[in-house]
């Protein structure tokens, strides 16, 4: 099972479509795979992102909410809540996945498809995460290098 760049850019395309568009999730992944067809390898991995963010969205919300501190989660930029909620998804139920990959992927997502601000405001939450659960922050990240989460608030929708 595929777990690249390309797949968790996908997953978060059908993710924004579920929040925004108020699209159940299996109709999503399913007009997304006819219109956009993923690699065949990436597409088991898009769908258990997709379905397993959704199913446990409100414990990620929770998560975040604990996390972004003075940031109400309805105020945060969906693309950047669906990143967050991904990542801490995989975090959570694949252990196996080298954390440093799980988190530049997300912070470079979100700074594709959102604002720079976005991901720092992304690897600040997720290098938070990995501090509470009593996890090293991995090396060569950007929250390594000392980058403080509360220089850059999440920017507004």
């Amino acid at each position: 099972m595929s777990k690249s760049r390309s797949a968790r850019e996908f997953a978060l395309k059908v993710l924004f479509q579920v929040e925004v568009g108020k699209v159940p999730a299996e109709e999503a992944l399913e007009v997304s795979f006819e219109e956009a067809r993923p690699a065949v390898d990436d597409r088991p991995y898009i769908e258990e992102l997709v379905r397993g963010t959704v199913r446990e969205e409100e414990s990620l919300d929770r998560v975040i909410e604990a996390l972004a501190e003075g940031w109400r989660l309805d105020r945060l930029a969906k693309v950047d809540k669906n990143v967050l909620r991904m990542a801490l998804y995989e975090l959570n139920e694949h252990p196996e996945l080298p954390v440093s990959v799980v988190i530049n992927d997300a912070v470079e997502i979100a700074k594709k498809y959102s604002t720079e601000d976005s991901g720092r405001f992304v690897n600040g939450i997720l290098g938070s995460y990995l501090r509470q659960r009593g996890e090293a922050t991995p090396p060569g990240s950007k929250e390594e290098r000392g980058h403080e989460r509360d220089e850059n608030p999440a920017p507004n929708q």
